[in-house]
């Protein structure tokens, strides 16, 4: 069971860990990330095992971590909503935060070897964080197995990130991709990998399915008009990605 302990003082060592929440490059030395608000921190609580602890302000927690998280086995702060900004650096009404630890990142291949869906994305030099939050968000809901990610790709485990995907970064499982433009990982997987473009010369999106079969397993990058991604593309190889016609 979690610990429930009440801190008064903004300069309590038990909360060194939520100062300055804003700070990427403290996370990234202090090898944590942080996960905002009561849905997204019970997320990170059902899919990490690697959490740290619990900040909350009291409405938050009635009926929110402390009921709800109580089970989690990382102790939980509660706070006055006056001595969070002290605590954070901002103005914060989520009412709650978790503080993570990334692990050991696994490589692309251990993902793939996991990956039991039929498709995965694959993120290409997206940069801006909200853009990634959201490619997660939905690649989860549609019921895709991994993420993979190129670089230049923001990283999935900041905080802007996470918030913008619903805590879908925190469950999804990602690795950034090896020896990118050359895409030879997924397709030893049995992956084919399958993007939009505008050459004439693309297979027609409504036909993808019809005089084409969708492939059995599919990793959909979203598209990229900038010329770096073309680029890479065009040095993948890729086959020819579905094209609908007037758009």
């Amino acid at each position: 069971m979690s610990s429930v302990e009440t801190v008064e003082d903004p300069e309590d060592p038990r909360l060194a860990d939520y100062r300055e929440i804003r700070d990427a490059e403290r996370r990234r030395l202090s090898g944590t990330f942080i996960a905002e608000g009561r849905t997204v921190v019970l997320r990170l609580l059902s899919a990490r095992p690697l959490s740290r602890s619990i900040r909350a302000a009291h409405p938050a927690c009635s009926p929110g971590p402390g009921g709800d998280a109580g089970g989690a086995g990382v102790p939980i702060y509660l706070v006055r909503q006056d001595i969070v900004k002290a605590i954070v650096g901002i103005e914060f009404h989520h009412g709650c935060l978790a503080v993570g630890e990334r692990g050991m990142e696994p490589t692309a291949e251990a993902v793939l070897a996991e990956a039991h869906a039929d498709r995965i994305v694959v993120l290409e030099g997206l940069g801006d964080a909200s853009n990634v939050g959201a490619i997660f968000r939905n690649a989860l809901a549609f019921g895709a197995g991994a993420a993979l990610l190129s670089p230049g790709t923001a990283d999935p485990l900041y905080r802007k990130a996470i918030r913008v995907s619903s805590g879908a970064a925190v469950v999804l499982p990602f690795a950034w991709l090896p020896g990118w433009p050359d895409l030879g990982l997924l397709r030893a997987a049995g992956y084919t990998v399958i993007a939009l473009t505008p050459r004439d010369d693309a297979l027609a999106i409504e036909e993808l399915g019809r005089s084409r079969p969708f492939p059995a397993r599919a990793a959909l990058p979203p598209r990229h008009r900038g010329p770096r991604a073309q680029r890479g593309r065009a040095e993948g190889g890729r086959p020819p990605r579905p094209h609908s016609h007037g758009s």
